[in-house]
């Protein structure tokens, strides 16, 4: 038996010496973990008002005032909640919002995904001077535009009308989608579309069955800038809108404030309730909304 084949020698061989820690990789592990530490502190303060405000939402109206802050909504009631939901008009709003919003969407997405295939599949004459003319608008402050519009909607018949605050919006909107979409049909090889019109598929069985798979993550990360851009004016709702029963939820948040006083219970509570459509849309698309946005940053 040699002395490889001993078990005995075997287990009494040295055992190798251990490799000394290099003083490079524990530099970057402690990087690491400040970063991280950094991200959460980071995100702990920009969910803090979001916090602050559900809590709030959530006391009783004379703990709201105190001087004293808590952190914890202890006693728990819904008292706010349940005079923001009794305030005068508040299904009449939130429907007018829904409809409004849910318009928005959709014809921004359809005008915009039309539009963008358009610019990225044919060669016409003014293609460039309609992509220039695009950044333009979307360069211009909306509050610059609000007489214009509000002269353009009165020539029409269109003041004070859900229609023309729809139009309004989906007018801010195009831009953003269009460019957005155009960077996405961009990705998409052209030659998935040639050969299913070799299988005989025409162009609408095309855009339905090749390349609207193919940029569904430029359509949710667009239809969210459009959602929370109808969801969350005022101004526009406010000033094209003349009839009480034609006003968004936004315009309803500013009812709390009134000239004897601000309820601050039920703005808050109202304001947690118009902030949680918005939060539970993100939370439904969020992942797909990340992919949409890094996917779509291509270079034509």
């Amino acid at each position: 038996m040699t002395v490889l084949d001993n078990p005995l020698a075997r287990r009494s061989r040295p055992s190798p010496p251990r490799p000394a820690h290099r003083p490079g990789l524990r530099r970057k592990r402690l990087g690491r973990v400040a970063l991280n530490a950094a991200a959460v502190l980071f995100c702990a303060i920009w969910a803090f008002p979001a916090y602050w405000m559900f809590d709030t939402a959530f006391k009783p109206y004379g703990r709201i005032l105190k001087s004293t802050p808590g952190f914890l909504p202890i006693p728990f009631s819904l008292g706010n909640f349940a005079d923001a939901v009794h305030k005068p008009l508040f299904g009449t709003y939130l429907l007018n919002s829904l409809i409004v919003t849910g318009a928005v969407v959709v014809l921004s997405i359809v005008v915009a995904f039309f539009a963008a295939t358009a610019l990225t599949r044919f060669r016409f004459l003014g293609r460039r001077g309609f992509l220039i003319g695009v950044l333009m608008v979307q360069m211009v402050p909306q509050p610059a535009l609000l007489i214009p519009i509000f002269l353009s909607l009165r020539s029409v018949h269109l003041l004070n009308s859900l229609i023309g605050l729809t139009l309004t919006y989906v007018a801010f909107v195009l831009p953003f989608t269009i460019w957005t979409l155009r960077g996405f049909l961009h990705g998409v090889p052209v030659e998935l579309e040639e050969a299913a019109m070799v299988d005989g598929a025409g162009r609408m069985t095309i855009i339905r069955l090749v390349l609207l798979p193919l940029v569904t993550p430029g359509v949710i990360a667009t239809s969210v800038f459009a959602f929370i851009t109808a969801w969350n004016d005022y101004v526009y709702a406010y000033v094209m809108m003349k009839d009480q029963d034609k006003y968004t939820l936004p315009v309803w948040l500013v009812s709390f404030s009134t000239s004897t006083g601000t309820d601050y219970g039920g703005l808050i509570a109202a304001s947690s309730l118009f902030a949680l459509p918005v939060i539970v849309f993100f939370m439904l698309i969020q992942r797909r909304l990340v992919e949409g946005m890094t996917s779509g940053a291509v270079k034509e």
